[in-house]
C-alpha cells in the first residue's frame, strides 16, 4: 500500500532536521575544525575561520548549543573564558567528517585540480 503525503513527511522529517542544521552556512566548517583541534575559545573561531561574522559565528554557536551538538564551558574569570567544545552527539559524525575531507581533497584539492590548457 503507498504512502501518504504526510506518513513520507513524518519518515523524512528526522533527516530534513539534521541536514538543515549541517547544511546553514559555516556550520560543518565549525564543527570540522573543533572536531580537528579540540575545545576552542570564541576569539580562536573567529581567527580559524576567517571571514565569518561575530553575529553568525554566535548564531551558530547558540544554534548549536541548543540542539545538544556544542558543549560551552563558563570559567567566571576576569574577564570570563568560554569555551566551546563538540558533545558525544556530534561525535558520531566523525566518520562523515573524516569521508568529507577526503572527497573534498579528491575533487578540490591538489589532486583533483584539472591541468591548465
Amino acid at each position: 500500500m503507498a504512502k501518504d503525503k504526510s506518513e513520507a513527511s513524518d519518515e523524512l522529517e528526522p533527516l530534513t532536521k539534521l541536514i538543515g542544521i549541517l547544511s546553514s552556512p559555516w556550520t560543518m566548517l565549525l564543527l570540522h575544525r573543533i572536531h580537528l583541534q579540540g575545545p576552542k575559545r570564541f576569539g580562536e573561531l573567529k581567527r580559524i575561520l576567517g571571514s565569518i561574522s561575530t553575529k553568525t559565528l554566535t548564531e551558530r554557536l547558540r544554534m548549536l548549543e541548543s540542539e545538544g551538538w556544542i558543549h560551552r564551558h563558563y570559567e567566571p574569570t576576569v574577564p570570563p573564558q568560554v569555551t566551546y567544545s563538540l558533545t558525544e552527539r556530534v561525535m558520531e559524525l566523525d566518520g562523515v567528517l573524516k569521508e568529507l575531507v577526503v572527497i573534498a581533497d579528491r575533487w578540490y584539492g591538489q589532486k583533483g585540480k584539472k591541468p591548465k590548457g
